[in-house]
Formats: structure tokens, C-alpha cells, sequence
């Protein structure tokens, strides 16, 4: 068929700059980089397209597969007469994909890499890429360009920016191993990480892939193991609590101990992670913010009188102030976090014995770390960028079965929250939770996961240092599957 230019027009017009950077970025094995530079137009894209012959009367597969990746779905229907089936369908095809997997795979760290996560790679990258760092306008896609420019990333050379994603955001490192497992195959990663080659298609690189075992066959998930794994094929599975305490007004009105409470600036970017991945993992999500500690107690009392006969588990977290044993009210009252635990045995909670009650507790024990001028504490003695949690007593978890409480740090110790990026400990979590359940992961493993990364990091001006520790009488394998 000929190509309407009319139709190539409307495309063009309805592009952003942002997206037209994207689908210059996706076509750089096509034509070079310095005549891509000099295209500044939509149209003067399509145009160069023409001239290599990606784009020729009869074939507009290469732009249908450019709106595609970049989501322009609308356009790929009404003026391309395709849609987004049909090209996850075509693009399965061995061969057909004209957007290497490479390429593709950095497209996609680039849409899911934060503005604050951006200043981190431009910081780090500051001497091998000084252009970078100082102009503000340097987006992503521009940085992995100037990286490829100076030979320190390829399809075959992707160390320092898997380094780069350890240190900055370990969900990044977990998309490309995902995606080198995806292409190379295990047997060859395990031998060399030389001479690779690519494929395309985009489910290669889903952040929710697809687990080969099916949901709803608990047993088929342990086909490795004896240990049996509990139920988990209701939908929804449960319900996900979130008890997410920030503004800590009335208490400093009160005058209460700790003295000077402060607000818990940070807070919300873990409820946002622990929302975002429980949905995911198709439980309802019931936040409560700001809560004092009367409403804490009432908050939980109603959950506990609650149905849970369909729901295959109960998970709750709580995000506070808090010292031994004890989570604060935003009035400064204490609520013994036992309280809340043994609130949901099988003795209180008939609908939920025999079933998995998960706690995820985020809360300061009250010690300060004041060795850096960017520390301060949860019980809010000093202001900084970087607070302090800690965990609570292993009395906290009922002698019944069926039990997981996860907590930030061991007893005694303090763990780090930062008013930009959340908590360590809480994003850590729910990082590896979204990584590691579409693999059929149980949750020890993953915590475990978890206490590793934790573990790696320190506050940098004085070195303090976080280990987290579950404890738990879980009876079986605790599995969240995706699907």
C-alpha cells in the first residue's frame, strides 16, 4: 500500500518532544546517531526513516513497532490500523522485532527512573560524564547515549550500569538480570557474558512476568520442596492494612515523651510502594493515616471482627513513631504492638485461624543517631534528611502459629528513613516482594533477600549500618503468587 504522508502529518503533530526523543533513542541501530542529533522535528524523523528504507510503501511495520514501545497505542489504532494485540502477537515472531532488546530494555529503566534517581546517576557518572551533571535538561535517554559514546555501556557491556542500579535503585538491577536471563539464557550467563546477541519483544521484559506455574495450585509452586505452602487463590487474598502515622502535631501540643516529636516526612513514599505491590499482589488496600492511638485500637479492633472466611490472609502495616515493644498515636500514646498482633489469633479471629497473619512493622525505638548532621530521630530530636526506626521485642508476636513479623532492624539498633526516598527497610521490601513473587519466591527467602540489601548500605557521614530480622511461626511455605 502507498504511504499517506497526511497520515505520517498526523502522527507527527501529535508526538511530544519527549516521545520523539524516545522513538530516536529506539531507532539508533538503524541510523546514526549524529543525523538523529541533527532531527529536531517530528516529520524530519519520519523523513530519515524513509531515506533508510525503514519506512517504505507496504511496510510500516518499524513504525508501528516505534508507537507500540512507546505506548502511543492510540495512534497505532487510528492511523496505522493496528493494535496492541496484534503486535505483542507479531513481535513474538523470531525475527521481527527491527528494536533490539538492548535498546528496548533501556528505554524502559528510562521511564521508570525517578528525577531524584536521575541526579544519582548524573552524581556518580560525574567524572566520566561532566556534561551530563551540570546541565538540568539531561534526561535519561541522554545519559545511557553519552555512556555508549564513551564506551561504558553496549549490548555487551552493561557492568557499571548494573552497578550503578545496585547502589541507586536495586529494582533496576533485578529488570536487567531479568532481561539477560530473558535473552542469553541461564547456561550462558553462568559461562561468559561475552559475544551476546538480542532478540525483541516486550514481554522479555515485564515488571510482572508471567510465572510458569500455575496460581491455583499451591503444591505445583513447591514441586522442589516437601513443605507444603499455604492456600493462596482467593480473590482478593486478603486485606492489606496500612497504619500510616505522619503528621505528629498533636503530640508536640500535648508536650508528650519522646519531647518534640516530629512529623514522619517519608512516610508516604513507603504507603505508595506497599499500595502499589499489594494491589499487585491482588490483596484490598485499606491505609488509614494519622491515626491517635485510641483510633489504632478501634482501627484494628474492626478488622478483627471482620469476615475473613473467603480471604486466604490478613496483612498489616504500620508506619510510626514508636520505642520497645510500643507504636506511637500521632497524640503521642502508646499502643503495644502485642496489642495489635494478638489481636488476629485464632482465638480472636476465628475467620482467620490456620491462615498466615503478616505484620510489616516500620517505627523508632527512640535511640538517636546523632554522630552526622544528616541524621535525626524518629522520636524527633533533630531535623535532617535521614531519620531513624528500629524494631521491637520478639515478645510482639504471638506464641500462635501462623504468624510473620517483619521488623526494620535487630533489637536495640536503629534503622534509616529518608523524608525523598522512604525507608530502607520498606523499600527494600517492596522492591524484592515485586521482583521475587512472580518467581514463585516464599517470603523468608525474600526477606532474607531483603537483610542483604538492608545490610549493604550505610548512612555515609557515619557509617551506621541496619540489619533486619523477621521472626515467625509460619507453619508452611508462604507464597504470593502474581496471577
Amino acid at each position: 500500500m502507498e504511504l499517506p504522508r497526511q497520515r505520517l502529518l498526523v502522527v507527527s503533530e501529535e508526538l511530544g518532544r519527549a516521545e520523539l526523543e524516545a522513538l530516536k533513542f529506539l531507532s539508533l541501530e538503524h541510523v546514526p546517531m549524529r543525523k538523529l542529533e541533527a532531527t529536531q522535528k517530528a516529520q524530519d524523523f519520519f523523513e530519515t526513516l524513509q531515506e533508510k528504507g525503514m519506512i517504505e510503501p507496504g511496510n510500516l511495520s518499524f513504525l508501528r513497532e516505534l508507537l507500540y514501545r512507546i505506548g502511543r497505542i492510540d495512534l497505532l489504532e487510528a492511523q496505522l490500523g493496528s493494535s496492541r494485540e496484534e503486535m505483542e502477537r507479531e513481535l513474538q515472531i523470531p525475527g521481527r522485532a527491527r528494536v533490539s532488546a538492548y535498546r528496548y530494555l533501556l528505554f524502559q529503566l528510562s521511564e521508570d527512573i525517578t528525577e531524584d534517581e536521575l541526579k544519582s546517576f548524573k552524581f556518580l557518572l560525574g567524572k566520566e560524564l561532566p556534561k551530563c551533571r551540570l546541565n538540568p535538561k539531561t534526561t535519561m535517554l541522554d545519559v545511557f547515549i553519552e555512556m555508549e559514546k564513551k564506551g561504558i555501556l553496549g549490548e555487551d557491556n552493561l557492568s557499571i550500569l548494573k552497578s550503578l542500579c545496585a547502589e541507586i535503585n536495586i529494582s533496576l538491577l533485578k529488570r536487567i538480570e531479568e532481561y539477560e536471563l530473558n535473552v542469553f539464557g541461564e547456561e550462558e550467563m553462568l559461562i561468559t557474558e561475552e559475544h551476546r546477541g538480542s532478540t525483541g519483544g516486550p514481554q522479555a521484559h515485564a515488571r510482572w512476568p508471567a510465572s510458569s506455574v500455575a496460581s491455583d495450585s499451591p503444591a505445583s509452586w513447591n514441586q522442589f520442596s516437601q513443605l507444603e505452602a499455604y492456600k493462596m487463590t482467593s480473590q482478593p487474598r486478603g486485606v492489606c492494612l496500612i497504619l500510616n502515622n505522619h503528621n505528629f502535631a498533636k503530640a508536640r501540643e500535648a508536650v508528650l515523651e519522646p519531647k518534640n516529636m516530629k512529623d514522619r516526612n517519608g512516610t508516604d513514599v513507603d504507603a505508595v510502594a506497599l499500595k502499589r505491590v499489594f494491589s499487585k499482589l491482588h490483596f484490598t488496600i485499606a491505609e488509614y493515616r494519622d491515626l491517635t492511638a485510641e483510633e489504632i485500637r478501634k482501627t484494628v479492633k474492626t478488622y478483627q471482627r471482620e469476615d475473613h472466611k473467603d480471604k486466604d490472609c490478613f496483612v498489616c502495616c504500620i508506619l510510626s513513631h514508636g520505642k520497645k515493644g510500643i507504636i506511637y498515636g500521632v497524640d503521642g500514646q502508646e499502643v503495644p504492638i502485642q496489642e495489635l498482633t494478638t489481636s488476629f489469633t485464632g482465638q480472636n479471629c476465628h475467620s482467620l485461624a490456620g491462615k498466615p497473619k503478616v505484620f510489616f512493622v516500620q517505627a523508632c525505638q527512640g535511640d538517636a543517631c546523632q554522630k552526622g548532621v544528616t541524621i535525626e530521630t524518629d522520636s524527633g530530636e533533630q531535623d535532617s534528611s535521614v531519620e531513624t526506626d528500629a524494631r521491637f521485642q520478639l515478645d510482639c508476636i504471638p506464641a500462635e502459629a501462623d504468624f510473620l513479623l517483619g521488623m526494620a532492624t535487630l533489637q536495640d539498633y536503629v534503622s534509616f528513613r529518608s523524608p525523598r526516598q522512604g525507608t530502607w527497610y520498606i523499600q527494600a521490601l517492596c522492591q524484592h516482594l515485586e521482583y521475587s513473587c512472580p518467581r514463585g519466591e516464599d517470603i523468608l527467602t525474600i526477606l532474607t533477600a531483603v537483610n542483604q540489601e538492608v545490610s549493604r548500605k550505610s548512612c555515609k557521614l557515619n557509617a551506621e549500618k541496619q540489619m533486619p530480622q523477621p521472626s515467625f511461626t509460619l507453619r508452611k511455605k508462604l507464597i504470593f503468587p502474581v496471577n
